[in-house]
């Protein structure tokens, strides 16, 4: 179905839609983000909003509960939702149906959640303003929800605090705040974004459930294609504030007409897609699984080409990438096993707390990162991994074990060692350009000269394909993709021979990814870095590794090459993750669904 199109009916065709949305508009000052966007949502069924960051399909999410109200945004056109008329609503009726009709679960339950109260008392305060209920009525209410979305010991974790509930818990606390009430409608916003694969597929399913349990509809917005092939019935992709293509998902998906549909799944790396190696070098993707408009090369991780020393040196000269004559030469590089050893894990192990509270995060982690090379570790959410990666770099010390680089046991921060970190918004001073943020390593270091050090990070802003004139901008003023490029190249600018990425594409969407992930790739090519990547997405992790460590419980429990650990796992944890993976066939997804349903109940 193309904009402009509307189904009239229900799932058999009679009855209103449970949201019929009508040539909306959405405009803020001379920005239109929603442009003549139409479409319907027939009760009981689910819909997903696809799109890259920017595209519009979180403001439409809003409009439905008409939260841009009092805003300033401009919004025309006609939205109904559950039969109210959401533009000629009054405050009263808004009111009544957010919360009561219909429910939205944010991306982020964190900020979503007081901290202060008790996540059972935010439940049970929703539920009171809708139904007039007792507060004993309304505990309950909140204890039944939580039991009924999953939360082990229920009525205990009603009175805990958001910050004692995982990622994953505090997810299914919004859902379970979302259903108090009994919605027709469940408004999910980016459910999924940043949690681990494992606590995605529990959560997709049980909206799934909750779906089939109450016959309730269920619009999803999402940027991750997989995520929506798991989930929904049908999905409309957006670009620039308009619908490019409309259909059932296995149609969309398998099938799709539009060009930008098909940049689209092209950029989605695939976990059942070897790396394809181009020209001597890796690369990520290809065809179905890289970047759009062709694979892109990922250091001299093969080819048998010999690595000289290469960087880039104070002036901002290149002194040169990976040169030699085949694997007898000083650093030889053969096919997935790199350069020497430039960084080396002994024994680690990482400790938190005291007395009873103290709990080990790393436990006895020993690895080896080879000049050149990308080692890609995966893991749940509290597996260690994010604790490892910081202990690379120095910013943890170990409470055992050492890390040497290039043969040598060192302590605290190595510059040679930087980090680029999973959030560029809290990674970022907002108060200070972006620029002055990229010339603190070099400050550090003792570099004084000023229209050197400006001249330096202008250099290493083009370096990373953003303008030198951006120097003076500040973190808000950049996308999610910008802001990461910012990060990497404030790690560039200690001429570092290893960057630990922690979750450095975790919360962009999948063309963002792709370019991150290309750029990467460039760099290491051309500076012979290596690359610690640090990931809870198997695809990408996949898509970009030459060796992959598995971590479970702060131990790795499986480690190999890429298409190793990936076609053949040997440990049941790697099995289990793996089995978790979106599908982009949703006959796929749906006999995945039924063997984790089995699974669970034995």
């Amino acid at each position: 179905m193309t904009t402009g199109e509307s189904l009239d009916g229900g799932p058999d065709g009679t009855g209103a839609p449970l949201v019929d949305v009508r040539d909306l508009v959405v405009g803020f000052g001379d920005l239109r983000a929603v442009d003549g966007l139409s479409f319907t949502l027939a009760k009981g069924a689910a819909l997903g909003l696809v799109g890259e960051s920017g595209s519009g399909k979180s403001t439409v999410a809003s409009a439905l509960l008409a939260l841009h109200r009092g805003t300033g945004a401009r919004v025309d056109g006609a939205v109904r939702v559950a039969g109210v008329d959401v533009q000629a609503a009054s405050d009263d009726e808004l009111r009544r149906l957010r919360g009561g009709k219909a429910a939205m679960v944010f991306q982020d339950p964190l900020s979503s959640l007081d901290p202060y109260y008790a996540v059972g008392d935010q439940i049970a305060e929703v539920y009171r303003v809708h139904v007039k209920a007792s507060r004993r009525a309304a505990r309950a209410r909140a204890v039944e929800v939580l039991d009924r979305v999953g939360i082990a010991d229920a009525a205990r974790r009603a009175r805990a605090r958001p910050h004692e509930f995982s990622g994953g818990m505090r997810q299914r606390a919004l859902i379970a705040m979302a259903l108090a009430c009994a919605p027709d409608l469940l408004i999910a916003d980016e459910p999924t974004t940043a949690l681990d694969v494992t606590v995605q597929a529990q959560i997709l399913d049980l909206l799934h459930t909750l779906r089939e349990e109450t016959g309730m509809g269920l619009l999803l917005v999402t940027h991750d294609v997989g995520v929506a092939a798991e989930s929904v019935d049908d999905v409309l992709v957006m670009r620039h504030g308009r619908a490019v293509e409309h259909g059932p998902v296995a149609a969309v998906l398998g099938a799709p007409r539009e060009a930008y549909t098909r940049e689209l799944l092209g950029a989605v790396p695939r976990v059942d897609a070897p790396r394809v190696r181009l020209g001597g070098a890796g690369a990520v993707g290809g065809g179905s699984g890289g970047v759009p408009g062709g694979a892109v090369s990922v250091g001299g991780a093969s080819g048998g080409g010999a690595a000289s020393e290469g960087g880039v040196d104070d002036d901002g000269v290149e002194t040169g990438g990976f040169s030699g004559e085949g694997p007898s030469g000083d650093g030889a590089v053969g096919d997935g096993a790199v350069g020497e050893v430039v960084l080396e894990a002994v024994g680690l192990r990482r400790e938190f707390g005291r007395g009873r509270r103290r709990f080990t995060a790393v436990d006895g982690v020993s690895l080896t990162v080879r000049r050149g090379e990308t080692l890609g570790v995966v893991g749940e959410s509290g597996s260690g991994k994010t604790t490892l990666g910081r202990m690379l770099v120095g910013l943890l010390e170990p409470t055992a074990g050492s890390v040497r680089y290039e043969g040598r046991v060192r302590s605290g921060v190595r510059p040679a060692v930087q980090m680029v970190f999973q959030d560029p918004v809290s990674s970022l001073n907002p108060r200070r350009s972006v620029g002055e943020s990229i010339a603190d390593p070099l400050r550090a270091r003792g570099e004084r000269d000023e229209p050197r050090i400006r001249g330096r990070v202008r250099e290493l802003l083009e370096r990373v394909g953003l303008e030198p004139a951006h120097y003076d901008r500040y973190p808000h003023e950049f996308s999610g993709g910008q802001r990461q490029r910012v990060g990497i190249a404030r790690a560039l600018a200690a001429d570092p021979r290893v960057i630990v990425c922690d979750e450095p594409v975790s919360a962009l969407d999948v063309t963002t990814q792709a370019q991150v992930v290309a750029l990467l790739a460039e760099l290491q090519r051309e500076l012979g870095l290596a690359l610690v990547f640090v990931a809870h997405d198997l695809a990408v992790v996949r898509q970009v590794s030459d060796r992959v460590a598995v971590m479970r419980r702060g131990r790795i429990v499986e480690l190999g090459s890429a298409d190793e650990v990936y076609e053949s796992p040997r440990d049941p944890y790697t099995k289990q993750l793996l089995a978790a993976v979106p599908a982009l066939d949703p006959e796929v997804a749906a006999e995945r669904r039924r063997a984790r349903r089995r699974l669970a109940a034995v």
